[in-house]
Order: C-alpha cells, then structure tokens, then sequence
C-alpha cells in the first residue's frame, strides 16, 4: 500500500484538487444546487469508513464487522427524524435522483401513472422527463405554473382527477416559489393518490424554519443532503411508516449494494449541525440575500421567472438583455461568478442553449456574506452580462471578485 500522500503520490491530483479549491475560494459560487460542508464532514468523507462494507441495514447486516457502523447509521436516522419530524428514515440512497427511481420502484408498477412538473416550469429530470428512463417504465404527466409564475392547483386538481395518478410529485429544481402542501395532499385525497415530495433543493431551508415542511403531511419526501442542507453530496428518503418496508426494500436490495457509510457519516454530522441554532439564522440570511438580488436585478429591468423568490434562487430570463443563458453563463464565469443555463418555462430555445439563468445564495451565505456583498454582486452580474464580449472588462470584474472573497475566507486551515 502506498503510505506516501497525495501530493508526493500523484501531483497531477493533487494540483486539480488545489486548483479547485483555489476557483471555490477565488470566485463567487452562485449555483442554488451548490454549497461548502464545513471541515468536520470532510474529515468524516475521507475517514476509515470508506473502507467498509455494510449491505443491509443497522442491526440486520450481512457481513460482520458493522457494529460501530450500525451507530453511524443510527445516527443519522435519529438526527433526521428529529430534524424534520419524519416517521421513518433511509439514509443509504448516494444521491437524489437514485432516491426518487427507488420510490418509483417501490410503489408503482410498469405503466402507472405519476403527476410531476414539467422540467421546463422548474420540475427536475427525475420527475418524468421523456429522456430519462423511468419515463419508459411510467406514465408520467406534467403539470405547469401559470401566467403569475405559480402552481395553478385548479389545473392540477383537473389533471389529477382526469389521470387518477398513483403518486402525485411536488417539488422543484428550478422553481422559485413556496408550496401548498395540505392543498395539494386534499387534490391527493380526493383521488387516492400518494403524496411525494422532492425537497432535494430546500431541506435546508426547512430544516431551518424557513419554508413549509411537507414531512408531517405527505406520504413520501426525498432529498439530497448536499444543496441548502449543506451536507455531503447524497440522498435521503423520509416516509411514513405505513411505507418503510417498501421503501427500504427498494433501496436495498432492490435498487442499491452497499451503502457508502463514510458518506452517511457525514449525513450525521450535517444533521447535527442543521440542528443548532447558527442554521436557522444562516437560512434565514441565504432568503434576505435573495430578496436583495431580487430587488436589484428587478431595478436593472431583468426579467425574473415565477415572480420573484420565496426561497434561495432565482430563475432569469436574459434573452430581453441580448444574451443567451449559455452566453451569460460564459461571460459570468469569466467573471468570476459561477452560476448556470436554465430552461424557463416553456422556452423556445434548446436545453444546451436556453433562454436563463438559474442562480442562488446558499454557498456565497455560507461565507458570510449579507446584504451589502449582494448589491455588489447585482452590480457584477448586470455589468458582465452587458459586456459579455468584452473579455478584458470581464477580466476587471473577475479581479474585483477576487479581492471581495478574500475578505470572506473559505476553507482557511486548509491549505
């Protein structure tokens, strides 16, 4: 076994690694779907757990050795409960989109059908999209927002009782607004269909206080634990206990082999620090950022998609500026500000190429960044989107981002 570390083994890794780390701390990380764990998960990602093998779950493994995994895992199930008042818990699926397929697994059969938003309105690819495969497996059925940019749950009780749905999906990648949760489960109710939500972009708002929590309610809810959660990039399934059985069977062994537990490690410690009080006051300042955005962006005359924001991002459609989202999305990364191209709804150009920007607070909050940092950075964006040609004006942006991070340190010990 090599004993050597990394930069000493293999430099050519280790100088990406480096390289990375300098773009995250020298830039401005403005993708709603991305966010930096604190030192305390990545120690636990690069820990000894990822040496072991656990299929099963605690206290019905299938290899020895798992005794101290089993209190890993516990846990995290414990914290999780506690966090979002759920039932039951499975930890295990490694991201969100395997977490939403192993639902589908667990309850529908071939050709039943699922009522889930339509990609370009703010849905997710998991939630029917025509490329992805569980739309060969499933009739899925897309709802969209309406002129005000909200959820018509008129036309989604008309479509339900017109589909007779086995599950009825809410949640949202690109969607800006908050959710009528005990609305939606009544339209559910009425034609028997199962309530599941994907929370996978605000569990951390959530968790935080700061957005409805669908968990009480709905029958099933699947997230990420990376995004506002600000854990490890992985999955999660809360259900409750009526479906446990089934969920966790579908998980393993249905869908999944061994879980990875250095990465459910790092679960337990983002949901322990969900749980102190320093969260709910950090997802309170990623909402007061995005207001701020909000309202500078709007004086600027860009056009904002759904209205405006009830949570971390906002949807733009930069087409009136004379760009494109893949245009500003370039001219933004060279200057020094990352965020990505977006569908809006219903657009008419091409998802490689679209007509947005999908942009966020949770990673620039996570530094410490307020109020004052976000009208800078309004600025920043307007002046790179109107000289996106202009590489050496987009230069002078990107060193004035530069010296801006500084001043908000990421990952000082790391070095």
């Amino acid at each position: 076994m090599h004993t050597s570390s990394l930069k000493d083994f293999d430099s050519d890794i280790y100088q990406s690694i480096k390289k990375e780390q300098q773009r995250q701390e020298e830039g401005l990380e403005m993708i709603p779907s991305e966010n930096f764990v604190s030192p305390a998960v990545l120690e636990a990602l690069g820990s000894v757990l990822t040496n072991k093998y656990s299929e099963g779950y605690p206290g019905k493994r299938y290899y020895g050795g798992c005794e101290f995994i089993d209190e890993v895992e516990t846990l995290a199930i414990d914290r999780a409960k506690q966090l979002f008042g759920a039932e039951h818990v499975n930890v295990q699926p490694l991201s969100g989109a395997p977490a939403n397929v192993a639902v589908y697994f667990a309850l529908l059969k071939p050709g039943d059908t699922v009522l889930g938003m339509d990609l370009s309105h703010g849905g997710h690819l998991t939630h029917g999209h025509p490329v992805t495969y569980m739309a060969k497996i499933y009739n899925f059925v897309r709802y969209k927002t309406n002129a005000e940019g909200l959820i018509d749950l008129d036309n989604l009780r008309q479509m339900a009782l017109e589909h007779k749905p086995k599950i009825i999906l809410v949640g949202y990648s690109a969607y800006s607004r908050e959710i009528e949760y005990e609305k939606i489960k009544a339209i559910a109710d009425e034609v028997g269909a199962i309530t599941m939500a994907d929370i996978a972009h605000i569990a951390g708002l959530i968790a935080g206080g700061q957005m409805n929590n669908p968990v009480p309610i709905f029958d099933i809810v699947t997230t990420t634990t990376h995004k506002t959660l600000r854990g490890p990039r992985g999955g999660m399934i809360m259900c409750k206990e009526k479906f446990a059985k089934d969920i966790d069977k579908s998980v393993f062994p249905g869908f999944q082999g061994g879980p990875h537990e250095n990465n459910i490690a790092a679960k337990a410690i983002a949901f322990k620090e969900a749980l102190e009080p320093e969260f709910k006051e950090y997802t309170k300042q990623i909402k007061k950022n995005i207001k701020v955005l909000e309202e500078e962006l709007r004086k600027r005359d860009y056009k904002l998609c759904f209205g405006g924001s009830d949570n971390h991002l906002l949807l733009i459609d930069v087409t009136p500026k004379g760009v494109s989202g893949k245009e500003a999305q370039i001219a933004l990364d060279k200057a020094g500000i990352t965020v990505n191209k977006n569908m809006i709804p219903d657009d008419p150009r091409s998802p490689m190429d679209p007509s947005g920007i999908r942009l966020g607070t949770p990673a620039i909050t996570t530094r410490g960044m307020k109020e004052e940092e976000m009208k800078m950075i309004a600025t920043w964006i307007d002046e790179a989107i109107a000289n996106h040609g202009d590489d050496a004006k987009l230069a002078g942006i990107k060193q004035q981002v530069a010296e801006l991070t500084k001043k908000f340190p990421l990952y000082p010990t790391l070095k």
